[in-house]
């Protein structure tokens, strides 16, 4: 009678591999093993475990090319040994040591490796899938013939970047193995409480793709068979979803427990563990002795206390205010281009349209998607005729799914390509909000990962478009360290801004006043070139008092200077709000005494109060008044005329620079 309890077909499998999916399994269950122990004895802080489920991750690593990309979650250590990571920077990074990967800021298996080929997780599980999509769109626009393998758990099939990914790779035939560990719960929520379908592989009908149900304890099926469709996908480049059969062991973590999963239940899984009944097999088929597999695991066990010794020794990390702030943002060396043409007078939807070719022509793979920005060339026709130029591989258009292409963006940018995405409205970003603010502003302090994204922003009212077509919601992002803000006023601002966005290897949301689109020109150089950001713009000088303002409140003030001719005031156009041009700030309010802080947002919560903030706190002694902030009404914004004008802060801008002068 046979001692194991899963049906084992080797097909033309040599004994050496055999024996390597074996050692492969046994690696990380025997770190899980060492790191329980070490879990109770509060030398790590957390531990999300695997055990019963390598298969998975070794069967699906081996099936790759090294080459590969692939986005584990953390239950997939496998993945990380399988990829031979040296194991004291595992133990180093679960220590929160420097020759971790995330120096200290994160744990667990919240980290990626260019070296290895590696994107590891975000605590918010769904944007990894939409990653894998833009990695795999990378793979398939340099044409490399390679597939990307994302993994996801059966609860996090429910978020809805699982459909927007799945939809998104199917549409666009992007080379993804989108893997679903099936085990059983979801924290302590069972799958019948998750969905309601047989098998998760049925909701791939749905999309147009093929599935694949694989029992995932089950290590010579794993592995035969994903290296079957990974071949297959290499060659005939398409999205598969592939479901892996299995159960958790133990708690979601381990504080967590396993209380709530019935005892037979947790018996008739324990009869299936994947290491145990590979190894019995093996000695059945002769190929594993016990003497040998007393060797595998002396040799596995000294490998990990030896790289334990190693992660001990190295000193903990010390805290330096420094090396965190540098770290939040890529380097970057602003390189000033400027042009030599004659200038020409547009609109600034024009300078917009024009910065974007231009910049499509310096970076020949830079990649634009969007909802209806090919041959439509957007709702605002700023990409008109793109497609013509540059080829619908370059101008994309998406599904309307925000979250999955910020997401792809990420991807792109992981891959080597800079992107720009089109929200058809700012508005719209409340969609794609999770990956903007948690994965493209914080992957390069957690892991070294620049997000050389540019969103466009669409954004502002004055045009009676109501509250879902009018805000100016940069507070949301000035707020988030990691990202960069960006808000011309005038077509050569635009211009030149947008074309150091796209340079910059950091995220960038480029705020652009659909009011302002049409209604404002300027005498704007022909040819490309270069504006710096965190440089404000003065563009009126007085001694009577400062005005700060960014956007359509730059117009707004002059318009109130032209009917009051007799203020003589400093007006400060920030253009960029994150960096912001503090300096230019302080030395206008020293010289004039009084500042007065014009913006389009509501007033609670909008960066004129940080300004006014800063400003007491470094020009006090100089103030002759206090700040004053001029912000719109503290509700959505209305729709119907008359109704809008009594929102926006453009009315109540004059006679609060008069009180303010009269203080």
């Amino acid at each position: 009678m046979s001692l194991f309890n899963i049906d084992y077909n080797v097909k033309d499998l040599d004994d050496s591999k055999l024996i390597e999916l074996y050692k492969n399994m046994l690696r990380p269950r025997m770190i899980e093993e060492k790191m329980l122990i070490l879990l109770r004895q509060g030398k790590i802080s957390k531990w999300f475990s695997g055990i019963g489920q390598e298969a998975i991750s070794v069967g699906v690593t081996m099936a790759m090319h090294k080459n590969e990309y692939m986005l584990p979650m953390h239950r997939n250590l496998g993945v990380f040994t399988t990829r031979e990571i040296p194991l004291y920077r595992l133990f180093a990074q679960w220590q929160g040591k420097a020759s971790g990967f995330t120096k200290g800021r994160d744990r667990s298996f919240h980290f990626g490796t260019q070296d290895y080929k590696i994107v590891g997780m975000i605590s918010h599980l769904g944007p990894q899938l939409g990653v894998a999509d833009g990695i795999a769109l990378a793979s398939k626009l340099k044409n490399k013939n390679e597939v990307t393998a994302v993994f996801t758990g059966e609860g996090g099939t429910s978020e809805g970047d699982f459909h927007e990914a799945l939809n998104v790779a199917s549409v666009w035939k992007l080379p993804v193995m989108f893997c679903v560990e099936n085990n059983g719960y979801g924290l302590s929520t069972p799958t019948n409480e998750q969905y309601n379908c047989k098998d998760i592989a049925d909701r791939a009908l749905g999309y147009g793709m093929e599935s694949h149900i694989i029992d995932g304890n089950n290590i010579i099926e794993v592995y035969t068979k994903v290296s079957e469709i990974a071949e297959s996908v290499r060659e005939t480049p398409r999205p598969v979803l592939l479901e892996f059969k299995t159960f958790r062991m133990r708690g979601h973590e381990e504080a967590s427990g396993t209380k709530y999963v019935p005892q037979e239940l947790m018996d008739s899984w324990a009869k299936k563990d994947p290491v145990v009944n590979f190894q019995s097999f093996l000695k059945e088929a002769g190929l594993l002795t016990e003497v040998e597999e007393v060797s595998i695991k002396e040799a596995i066990l000294k490998e990990i206390n030896d790289n334990l010794d190693i992660a001990y020794k190295e000193e903990a990390i010390v805290s330096n205010e420094t090396n965190e702030l540098n770290d939040v943002y890529q380097s970057f060396i602003y390189k000033e281009l400027m042009p030599n043409s004659e200038v020409k007078e547009i609109r600034l939807i024009d300078a917009i349209s024009d910065g974007l070719k231009q910049s499509m022509q310096q970076h020949n793979d830079l990649v634009i998607m969007g909802q209806d920005v090919a041959e439509y060339g957007g709702v605002f026709k700023i990409t008109d005729g793109f497609v013509e130029t540059f080829g619908k591989d370059r101008v994309r258009n998406t599904p309307i799914c925000e979250s999955a292409i910020v997401e792809a963006a990420m991807g792109l940018s992981i891959a080597g390509i800079k992107s720009v995405v089109e929200m058809q409205f700012a508005d719209f970003v409340t969609s794609g909000f999770n990956p903007v603010v948690n994965y493209l502003a914080k992957s390069h302090y957690r892991w070294n990962q620049n997000a050389d994204v540019v969103l466009r922003m669409p954004c502002g009212g004055g045009v009676a478009a109501g509250p879902f077509h009018s805000q100016t919601n940069e507070a949301w992002f000035t707020k988030t360290p990691g990202l960069k803000v960006v808000y011309p006023a005038f077509p050569y601002d635009a211009k030149g801004l947008l074309a150091t966005a796209i340079n910059d290897p950091n995220p960038v949301l480029f705020f652009e006043h659909k009011g302002l689109y049409r209604s404002i020109r300027q005498e704007v150089p022909a040819d490309y070139y270069t504006l710096p950001f965190g440089k404000a713009s003065t563009l009126k000088e007085g001694d009577d008092v400062t005005i700060i303002a960014y956007g359509a409140a730059v117009h707004w003030a002059l318009e109130t200077l032209e009917q009051n001719p007799s203020i003589n005031a400093d007006v400060l156009d920030l253009r960029t709000l994150q960096p912001l041009d503090t300096e230019a700030i302080y030395t206008s309010v020293r010289k004039t005494g009084r500042a007065i802080i014009l913006h389009e947002d509501s007033l609670f919560g909008g960066i004129a109060s940080d300004i006014s903030a800063l400003i007491m706190e470094e020009c006090f002694e100089y103030l002759d008044a206090p700040v004053k902030r001029v912000a719109s009404m503290e509700t959505p914004i209305p729709f119907i005329n008359q109704l809008e004008e009594q929102y926006l802060a453009k009315g109540k801008f004059e006679a609060a620079l008069k009180d303010i002068l009269a203080y």
